[in-house]
């Protein structure tokens, strides 16, 4: 009899204490839970003794990229129910132990280790970086960059477009070209940091190189893009040589901890702040005051989270630190600012644009679904399903306030007290 399905959602309902919102299709061909909704499709059992061994996100998590779970109907929504009662609940050793104080929850979660079969941990996938070491030391974030975007530069380009910018594009309308977005969103951190020919820009994180050469180009200023990725590195090189600008940008594979030919007239930091931890941010920040010129600014484009009543309870996102960005760790904005004012800056403006992060990766997902087997056969089964697992689920994310985006203007004002700013600064929109 196939009857593994309404088995699973009756013992699954029992250990959240509340309906399951998406149906269940297991392995023997039975389906349970809300007719219309999107389906969780339990593959093997394997999945559920993953589950077993690694309750919660990263249990779900390894499940996907192994393909031991996959979904059935819309990925957005099917992400906002089931993330839903992750975020509520939350997931620390609290909350477990918690739960296993409950008797009806013990009951559940033996049906559960039945219905598994044979209690053997499954390997995770090959995909989930192994930790080392110290967080944020040179060698260990080298490693946690080479990770993320070491993955290949044909991949990159089949997701981000021949833009090659991995961040939040500026967006006109929703239904907008991703290009022009970009090259909006390249323009607008230009005009915030009022670039101007001659001057020297530090681009920190430089990603494929797309910022260093917009600036050059369309700004004339002499940019210094430094990466930890040396596949970056080489790509972006290539870019400033077929567009004629050796002789204004210079990439470099450098920490930024290590520049020292600064000042510099302007930095932009964009998608990178998130890589320096808690721990360090406040360093970071000091770093880039020490290399700007006084009247100098910073344009810090970086992701936030909301904050919580217990800072101290923060834990990093357990898929997002074993399969996507090891070691990043997520502020919110206000302790962000906060850092930067203790490093000396005067923060000037903030502009929150989360909405259109939303649209960016709903772009980059749809890209990546209809090139599928190219994306596969360019890394593998595994590390395709993470990138479409996590840039659908941080979609959702920003599009339920969970995460925001948010561009920093901050100037090292000199003890004179002029800023450099206009009355009226938001010129640039």
């Amino acid at each position: 009899m196939a009857d593994a399905a309404p088995r699973l959602h009756e013992l699954v309902e029992q250990m959240l204490g509340e309906p399951f919102p998406v149906r269940l299709r297991a392995w023997d061909g039975s389906q349970a839970g809300p007719p219309g909704a999107p389906a969780l499709v339990v593959r093997n059992r394997r999945a559920l003794r993953r589950l077993l061994f690694k309750p919660g996100e990263l249990g779900l998590a390894r499940a996907w990229v192994a393909g031991d779970l996959d979904v059935e109907g819309d990925l957005y929504t099917a992400l906002d129910l089931v993330s839903g009662l992750l975020w509520e609940r939350g997931e620390d050793a609290r909350t477990l132990a918690r739960a296993l104080r409950d008797p009806e929850f013990r009951t559940a979660a033996r049906g559960l280790l039945r219905l598994a079969g044979p209690p053997l941990p499954p390997a995770p996938p090959r995909e989930e970086i192994r930790r080392t070491g110290h967080l944020h030391t040179r060698r260990t974030d080298r490693r946690a960059v080479s990770h993320h975007y070491d993955v290949g530069n044909d991949f990159y380009a089949l997701v981000l477009g021949p833009s090659m910018v991995y961040s939040c594009a500026y967006w006109e309308s929703a239904d907008g070209a991703l290009e022009d977005a970009q090259r909006d969103k390249l323009e607008l951190v230009c005009r915030k940091l009022d670039l101007s020919p001659g001057q020297r820009l530090l681009d920190v994180g430089c990603g494929w190189g797309s910022m260093a050469v917009h600036a050059a180009r369309e700004h004339g200023v002499r940019v210094v893009g430094i990466t930890l990725s040396q596949e970056q590195a080489a790509y972006a090189r290539k870019r400033v040589a077929e567009a004629g600008l050796t002789d204004r940008v210079e990439i470099r594979v450098q920490d930024y901890r290590d520049v020292a030919d600064g000042p510099f007239d302007a930095i932009s930091s964009i998608g990178m702040a998130e890589h320096v931890g808690s721990d360090r941010y406040l360093e970071y920040a000091r770093v880039l005051y020490a290399l700007l010129k006084p009247g100098g600014r910073l344009l810090n484009h970086q992701i936030a989270r909301r904050p919580q009543r217990d800072e101290s309870a923060y834990g990093v996102d357990a898929f997002i630190d074993a399969y996507v960005f090891p070691d990043g760790e997520l502020a919110p904005v206000g302790t962000t600012v906060g850092h930067l004012e203790h490093a000396g800056f005067e923060v000037r403006d903030l502009e929150s644009i989360r909405e259109h992060y939303a649209l960016t990766l709903r772009c980059w997902v749809g890209r990546l679904e209809e090139a599928w087997d190219r994306a596969v056969r360019l890394t593998s089964p595994g590390r395709a399903r993470v990138w479409r697992l996590y840039m659908a689920a941080s979609a959702v994310a920003f599009e339920r306030n969970r995460i925001g985006v948010n561009q920093i203007l901050a100037v090292r004002t000199p003890g004179s007290g002029d800023s450099g700013m206009p009355l009226r600064a938001r010129t640039w929109n």
